[in-house]
């Protein structure tokens, strides 16, 4: 790859330097905050022998160095829908954590359509992790949020995603990893954030050893889209690759989509951490051979992840006795590996911790220290003594304000809003549970918890006069109460509260069918009968099959698991003290029977499949994605597009305030067909409050790059010639388009750097040294071109950028940038003294 070495010498200073070298000089940069994280990590872990940096790369848990000041360090930790573990213990799985708030799984935030919603949410988790982890400094990474896309309502963990659509995944998920992670305060993060599973990991059945196969153009345009954007809109810390192959190669050992991809394509500057125990399982599950390659062993298998830049080993799980910690050494002495790589990998590990001010003293690191005026630090403990202490006011408002906003409307009849005088009936195990059912990768919640906690019943019960019946026979849910439905024609109204839970579906456990568990599908025919005025609510981990019911009751709503707070928020919205403003975000499928199988990772429809979600899916559908019933009405007028944006008046026009989701949608009519292109896309989306009678105009970014698709023979995103069409519409579907345009888009420029990186293959370098950076240079339309670049360096006295390459001067830290048009990356350089 030609590089123009830069003529030019480009100093730049951190805040702060200055005054530093003017002082005398502190025992080491690592323990300088004057220093950047990078910097800092690559002088420490310069101080580190083999087996105390292969002691680091663990997350169950890196080792302590009493000389060096390095605490014993937890990776994984869970917040995805509250802080939930903490990996306070070595060689296990981490604990739940106790009486922590857990507010609606990512599926009701997905179905927010708010981003500003979840980035608050998000705000809070971290806000409270701060409060309990150990020293309220360490155990901050969280591996969180998902963002794998529901692709198959059949999917066991769909409760963990946002929805079907990469665009409002990513957006709802960037602003979860801004609120997590936190503006830099002082230079330093509040949490670190994981992406995950990456990529195209949606089937539980063959999770361990299954192959998602797909084309170039699906990899990139549906299963990594989401991924691309996030790190593009919020530079997440870290990624979490998964257990699955993606086309044949482990995406643990898979150098394509780490390194080709995240890093050189996306951007993504964080660390790779490997699923819980993915790289074993290379071995184990996958039984992958590498092309030319003999059959792994321990030391082969992590020695292949690790050079695919995988930095760090997530070893509980599914495990043997090996990881990296006790293999790297003996792979580096084999030569299976070179130490400078395991140096790279510890750079961005301790990058992370050191922008975490867990090395640095509490009046430095805003976020110890309001943590600790919030909460005394030592004082919080993982068992029901805490007494809740960290499920604040604030905090609870929040899971109730999201549940709020979780809950879609499918079907009215004019039933609803229920006026709060009636004497209604709770039919439904699901609606009081001994156990309150919150989600995968809940805290567990004691006394203290559970007094803070509003199962439906409960919530209903405070806003009307209520009696409660099961439904079904005690512990069996498949047998009907025959005494319950008799009881329901006695009042004014009934709600029937309907359920899943992990029984139904959990990760490792698809489901086989979309039927409700039990007899819950009969028990609202029945109740139906006997009492018209019957309201179904659906607190579900996806979709279920409502054809049995649908058309026998007025109303029917719908979330997944809502938090603690759940039963609040459900009494808000029956009583009309909130308008629902959920919009679905998936598809409902009319019958199961029209899907392709879990296995089959193809989007596009073919011979034999009707295709997948609402881009491709050619069959009959119950709710189309983006759905969802107001107890108002909107018209939406003047809609307008002048070629980087389209703008629109929305009015509320009825008597109730509510909130209306603007949807605009993109087509290529022009397109041929035998391109394959979506019906449709979402390019935007707007969420606007409106009180009666009100309106307000809507601004809607288009930009180019969504409009384009992935060229497989230029390797590159091209625009289609012709128009595009531009729906402003309720929903998905094309009954609920509001207004249509067509416009032609004109050519756009010519794709620019977008993205460059450096890869120079290790940290440390001898005085005198010549480095070679292997720069990459990522365009607009994430195509990688041979580009000319320039150098600067930070330090010259350390490494000089000079007419014949980079060369080490003086031993020191330095950060050299590496420049192609506007486009920056960075790389650390520890230079030592070969004496």
């Amino acid at each position: 790859m030609r590089r123009m070495l830069s003529a030019v010498l480009v100093v730049v200073i951190p805040l702060g330097l200055v005054a530093a070298e003017a002082s005398p000089p502190v025992a080491a940069v690592y323990l300088d905050p004057a220093y950047s994280p990078a910097e800092r990590a690559a002088d420490l872990v310069s101080r580190m022998t083999l087996p105390e940096k292969a002691s680091q790369m663990v997350s169950s848990m890196s080792a302590a160095i009493p000389r060096l000041g390095v605490a014993a360090y937890g990776w994984w930790n869970e917040a995805a829908h509250g802080v939930a573990r903490e990996q306070t213990n070595h060689g296990d799985n981490p604990p739940n954590l106790t009486n922590t708030t857990s507010y609606p799984v990512s599926l009701s935030l997905g179905s927010t359509w708010n981003p500003g919603l979840v980035g608050r949410e998000a705000g809070l988790i971290s806000d409270e992790a701060r409060e309990v982890v150990r020293d309220n400094r360490l155990d901050l990474d969280f591996y969180t949020p998902t963002v794998n896309l529901a692709r198959d309502p059949r999917w066991g963990r769909n409760d963990e995603t946002f929805g079907e659509d990469p665009l409002l995944t990513a957006t709802l998920a960037a602003q979860f990893v801004n609120g997590l992670q936190g503006p830099p305060r002082d230079g330093y993060y509040k949490a670190i954030a994981t992406l995950k599973h990456y990529a195209a990991n949606n089937s539980e059945s063959n999770r361990l050893n299954g192959s998602s196969d797909m084309d170039e153009r699906t990899l990139r345009e549906y299963y990594t889209a989401q991924f691309r954007d996030v790190i593009r809109w919020s530079k997440p810390g870290s990624i979490m690759s998964a257990y699955n192959s993606v086309n044949g190669v482990p995406s643990a050992a898979n150098s394509h989509l780490i390194e080709t991809l995240a890093r050189q394509t996306y951007g993504f500057d964080g660390y790779f951490t490997s699923d819980c125990d993915a790289i074993y399982e290379i071995m184990a599950g996958q039984n992958w051979l590498p092309p030319g390659g003999a059959p792994t062993d321990q030391y082969s298998r992590n020695a292949l992840a690790l050079n695919a830049g995988e930095d760090l080993d997530c070893n509980m799980g599914y495990h043997d006795d090996w990881h990296y910690a006790n293999t790297i050494p003996a792979a580096v002495e084999r030569g299976l590996l070179s130490e400078d790589t395991v140096d790279v990998s510890l750079v961005r590990l301790f990058t992370a911790r050191f922008a975490l001010g867990e090395f640095d003293a509490q009046r430095l690191v805003p976020w110890v220290a309001e943590a600790r005026t919030r909460l005394a630090p030592g004082t919080w403990v993982n068992d029901e003594s805490n007494k809740a202490v960290t499920q604040t006011p604030e905090r609870l408002a929040m899971a109730r304000q999201v549940a709020d906003e979780s809950i879609v409307l499918l079907r009215n009849g004019n039933l609803l809003p229920l006026e709060t005088s009636k004497k209604i009936a709770v039919i439904g195990t699901f609606a009081d549970p001994g156990d309150l059912y919150l989600g995968g990768y809940s805290s567990n919640q004691t006394h203290s918890g559970i007094a803070n906690s509003v199962t439906g019943f409960q919530g209903l019960q405070k806003a009307y006069d209520v009696d409660f019946l099961p439904g079904t026979m005690p512990g069996n849910l498949d047998v009907i109460d025959p005494a319950a439905v008799e009881a329901a024609k006695n009042y004014d109204a009934v709600i029937v509260y309907a359920g899943t839970d992990r029984e139904t579906a959990s990760e490792d456990h698809d489901r086989s069918t979309l039927a409700l568990p039990g007899a819950q599908a009969e028990l609202i025919r029945q109740v139906a009968a006997a009492n018209p005025r019957t309201i179904v609510y659906l607190e579900t981990v996806g979709q279920v099959d409502v054809s049995p019911f649908a058309d026998k009751v007025p109303a029917i709503l719908w979330s997944s698991f809502n938090g603690q707070r759940k039963g609040e928020a459900l009494a808000d919205v029956i009583s009309g003290a909130v308008s629902p403003s959920g919009r679905l975000p998936f598809t409902w499928y009319a019958d199961q029977g029209q899907l392709p199988p879990m296995e089959d990772y193809a989007i596009r429809p073919t011979a034999t499949t009707a295709g997948r979600t609402y881009q491709f899916f050619s069959g009959q559908i119950a709710y189309p994605f983006g759905f969802g019933l107001s107890y108002t009405s909107f018209s939406y007028a003047g809609l307008r597009f002048d070629g980087q944006k389209a703008t629109a008046t929305v009015t509320n026009t009825g008597d109730t305030k509510g909130a209306e989701v603007v949807q605009l949608y993109a087509t290529t009519p022009d397109s041929p067909k035998s391109s394959e292109r979506p019906r449709k896309r979402l390019i935007a989306f707007q969420k606007v409050v409106l009180e009666p009678h009100q309106s307000a105009d809507v601004t809607l970014p288009v930009n180019t790059a969504d409009l384009a698709f992935y060229d497989e023979k230029a390797q590159a995103f091209r625009l289609d010639p012709g128009r595009i069409g531009l729906q402003l519409s309720a929903s998905s579907d094309d009954k609920d388009i509001k207004q249509h345009v067509y416009a032609s888009v004109s050519t756009p420029p010519p794709p620019i750097p977008a993205v460059v990186t450096a890869k120079p293959g290790r940290v440390q370098f001898p005085v005198g040294s010549h480095i070679d950076p292997h720069p990459a240079v990522a365009y607009s339309d994430q195509s990688i071109r041979t580009t000319e670049v320039g150098y600067a360096s930070n330090r010259p006295a350390v490494v000089a950028v000079t007419p014949t390459g980079l060369i080490a001067r003086a031993p020191g830290v330095a950060t050299i940038t590496v420049s192609a048009g506007d486009a920056r990356g960075t790389f650390v350089v520890k230079v030592v003294d070969p004496s």
